[in-house]
């Protein structure tokens, strides 16, 4: 046997008025000239306008990011020396902390930074490529091109003249390379020679590298070879006991914090200067020791 059942008078009508109100109101934005919002009507043109000024805000943001990026690429004048060292390279260790640079394997393609480009060492690991300009006498026919690593400062001589042997007093943007290096875009006759650079992406071979130093309760890490932005801004260190530590800067790439981790295996969180973080999970083994040097992921 069915049972009918039938719907009251007016409800149908009474529930789509509800459902008319209820879409409005969400809508409806509260006013806050009173202690009882009045409810003030949000029409849809306005939510299509509100969204199409997000829409064009995120637009403008990233043209900027294009443009900011498209000015890190662009031509800037410098000018660069070079200076004698065994093997006609840069091999001593420099205000970056990376010590024999040719284990480190920037080699002779390394470079002291004036204080413009330097910036206090925000700089070490970042690459340049630099090509000599604008000297028909001392410039390679072409203008052929090195890309240079940033691995120790030039620091100023306010006792000479910037023009001849102060080259990096501030505010100069200067280069000192090794011999080697200046040879592929120069006659090493010249004592100075004026030089284009930008900012380039460095490639590396092989993962990042932490070579670690320290103590039981200060423990240290250089952290090299790093590819893409080259500049290492913030490390993290987690053992097989802790959480991930925050390291501070102790100078140059070399990090530091005061925990002592001997004994668990090492794990590695890198970010570089467009905010890349990198994570290389037990890197070091538990029986990891100072004075060694281990391999990581890369960028």
């Amino acid at each position: 046997m069915l049972a009918f059942f039938s719907t009251p008078q007016g409800y149908s009508s009474h529930f789509h008025r509800k459902k008319e109100k209820e879409k409005e109101e969400s809508f409806l934005l509260p006013s806050p000239l009173h202690n009882n919002p009045k409810k003030i009507p949000f029409p849809h043109s306005k939510m299509r306008a509100l969204l199409q000024a997000i829409v064009l805000l995120l637009i403008l943001i990233w043209l900027q990011t294009c443009m900011t990026t498209a000015e890190d690429d662009e031509w800037k004048s410098a000018t660069a020396t070079y200076t004698n060292q065994t093997n006609g390279s840069i091999i001593i260790e420099g205000a970056c902390g990376y010590g024999d640079l040719h284990k480190a394997s920037y080699g002779k393609y390394s470079a002291g930074l004036s204080t413009m480009l330097f910036n206090r060492g925000s700089a070490c690991g970042a690459c340049f490529e630099v090509r000599c300009v604008d000297h028909i006498l001392w410039c390679l026919q072409g203008s052929p091109s090195v890309i240079l690593t940033a691995t120790d400062f030039c620091p100023p001589n306010y006792g000479l003249s910037a023009d001849y042997g102060g080259w990096c007093n501030f505010p100069k943007q200067h280069f000192e390379m090794s011999e080697a290096a200046f040879a592929e875009i120069a006659k090493k006759k010249a004592d100075t020679v004026p030089v284009q650079y930008r900012r380039v992406k460095c490639a590396r071979r092989g993962g990042l590298r932490f070579t670690l130093s320290g103590s039981f309760h200060f423990y240290q890490v250089l952290v090299t070879n790093v590819g893409l932005d080259g500049e290492v801004i913030a490390v993290k260190v987690k053992g097989s006991k802790t959480g991930w530590i925050p390291m501070a800067r102790n100078w140059g790439q070399n990090w530091q914090c005061n925990v002592n981790l001997i004994g668990q295996p090492l794990s590695f969180e890198v970010t570089t200067s467009s905010r890349r973080t990198l994570t290389s999970y037990n890197v070091a083994p538990a029986d990891w020791q100072f004075g060694q040097t281990y391999e990581g992921k890369q960028f």
